[in-house]
């Protein structure tokens, strides 16, 4: 190897950071919700067992507000079939799509999901959440877009 020339440094790389989840690993991802880093999607998975939201500020007139403690739900998310679960990218594009945070704003909505989320029988609260108007035109609207080819996406 020959000498360096004076005054030369090696270019300097971004400090890595670790996935949040496991603490393990370095991260490769951030959650679209709350942007905490995470690896993989096993720490993805175990990360959404903890309903996690970006914080909104509330409105400075709006007096009738509470703040939702964080739920805290000890059950760990299966799937039977792997193909079942969506790539990065389509989540990515769900999370990025204005329709879809459009509907989100929804109270009705998110306390649809939120109830969801929190079940101790996911399913049947499910299958009560599809009868209601909103929560499915919401599920159309992510299922178009899953189902759309890849190239038409955002």
């Amino acid at each position: 190897m020959g000498k360096r020339k004076k005054g030369f440094t090696e270019p300097k790389t971004p400090p890595k950071k670790g996935c949040k989840v496991c603490e393990e690993a370095e991260s490769k991802y951030k959650c679209p919700a709350c942007l905490i880093p995470y690896c993989s999607l096993v720490c993805f998975k175990k990360h959404k067992e903890i309903s996690c939201v970006k914080p909104v500020p509330a409105p400075e007139n709006d007096t009738t507000s509470t703040i939702l403690p964080p739920v805290d739900v000890d059950r760990a998310c299966y799937v039977d079939d792997i193909s079942d679960v969506l790539p990065h990218s389509q989540l990515e594009c769900i999370a990025l799509s204005n329709e879809i945070r459009d509907a989100m704003k929804g109270k009705e909505l998110q306390e649809l999901i939120r109830n969801i989320d929190c079940s101790a029988d996911a399913e049947a609260e499910l299958d009560k959440a599809m009868k209601q108007e909103e929560f499915r035109l919401f599920t159309e609207k992510i299922l178009r877009m899953v189902n759309q080819p890849e190239n038409q996406r955002i």
